[in-house]
């Protein structure tokens, strides 16, 4: 029987061999970081380690670019993404803040994951306006533009934008996004939750006032992210508690999740260090023109602009993406609809419907992500399967 094959790294990657290292060597000895004794300071001493391996990847690999102490650790992405919407502030107005409930403008992409939506919903006590993309998966400029005109006097207080989007890959002009929302008074949330291990990341030349992040998307364990401030940024707890986080996050910190993710934020960077980006696109490429020859009428999501290396979203005239997936589960080749938090539901992708696919195309798109270890042979192995489902063209 062949072994199966996993191409939904953009919905977990595997736990690589150097975090599952250092969450065994957590395990290996007890201590809660907020211990004064030998077992307290060596736990802080891990976690502490993982906050500078965080703050590097965020950095781009430049010590200091990022200080370990703009890294709010978190229970994952999503917390990340609640916590800077309901309250980020410069640093200098947290004082003056107004209570944590109170409603905040927010303006996000149409195209961002469900998340930030749901988040800023909360945050506002509405849905959040949208900014529309193109039907490339970019976000509209001058529309943007024009919404964050400095005259106007409805400006969101937050706005948020994936680095690169979880279905498509599509990257967005971040740093000219942040021009844009800087002149307008409002902050900046990069939501790199996706593209952290696959792309660099540099929060300065991102312009953005924060990040966040998500190990198991880069081979850590789930149940941990981050939040990564700008300097000169602040944030007031969602979770008050006993001072963990420099008072940012209260709760005891998990310190084996912490532990594995700064392994994998490590690890991540010496793999991008070593060209693993530029060899996924090149494997990524050959695998569309592949999948093109056999089924022209097929249509690439986001294919003309920069994507993440990894990542291809594909529709198939006349085959439902749920066919597609369990075809290809039957085969032993894991797949997605599309988000992992929203491929159960029945409804058509979101964001494909707001690059102007419409239902029919976006119910047949289905989502391939590899990683930096997937073999030639596992990608052309999909190939093979797919291609036995395209329909005979008349």
């Amino acid at each position: 029987m062949a072994s199966a094959v996993y191409l939904d790294w953009n919905a977990s990657a595997p736990v690589s061999a150097e975090a599952r290292e250092a969450a065994l060597r957590w395990m290996e000895q007890p201590g809660n970081p907020s211990s004064i004794h030998g077992s307290g300071r060596r736990a802080r001493a891990l976690v502490e380690d993982a906050r500078t391996q965080v703050a590097l990847l965020a950095g781009n690999g430049r010590a200091g670019a990022v200080k370990p102490g703009q890294v709010v650790f978190t229970s994952g992405g999503t917390e990340a993404l609640a916590l800077a919407l309901h309250g980020l502030f410069p640093a200098r107005q947290l004082a003056e803040a107004p209570p944590l409930l109170t409603a905040r403008r927010c303006l996000v992409s149409a195209v961002e994951h469900p998340a930030v939506l749901a988040a800023a919903h909360a945050a506002g006590g509405a849905p959040a306006e949208q900014s529309p993309v193109l039907p490339s998966g970019l976000i509209d400029l001058p529309w943007l533009e024009q919404r964050l005109d400095p005259q106007r006097d409805d400006l969101p207080q937050v706005v948020a934008v994936q680095l690169a989007n979880n279905e498509t890959g599509v990257i967005q002009p971040m740093a000219q996004i942040a021009d844009l929302v800087h002149r307008a008074g409002a902050l900046l949330l990069c939501d790199a939750v996706q593209a952290a291990g696959k792309i660099p990341l540099d929060l300065s030349a991102l312009g953005a006032d924060a990040l966040a992040l998500s190990a198991h998307k880069l081979g850590g364990l789930p149940g941990c992210g981050a939040l990564v401030l700008g300097a000169g940024i602040g944030v007031r707890p969602l979770l008050a508690g006993g001072g963990q986080e420099r008072g940012q996050r209260g709760g005891t910190q998990n310190g084996v999740g912490i532990a594995a993710f700064g392994a994998a934020a490590a690890q991540a960077l010496a793999l991008l260090a070593d060209g693993a980006g530029e060899q996924m696109a090149g494997r990524r490429d050959r695998m569309q023109a592949a999948l093109l020859a056999r089924a022209s009428q097929a249509v690439v999501h986001g294919g003309d602009v920069e994507r993440l290396p990894n990542t291809l979203s594909i529709s198939l005239p006349g085959v439902d993406q749920q066919r597609q997936v369990m075809a290809l589960d039957l085969a032993g080749i894991a797949v997605s609809a599309g988000s992992a938090c929203s491929s159960g539901k029945l409804e058509p992708s979101h964001v494909l419907l707001a690059m102007g696919m419409g239902e029919i195309l976006a119910r047949q798109a289905i989502r391939v992500s590899f990683g930096h270890s997937t073999a030639q042979d596992d990608l052309d192995r999909f190939v093979a399967c797919w291609s036995g489902l395209v329909p005979p063209q008349a």
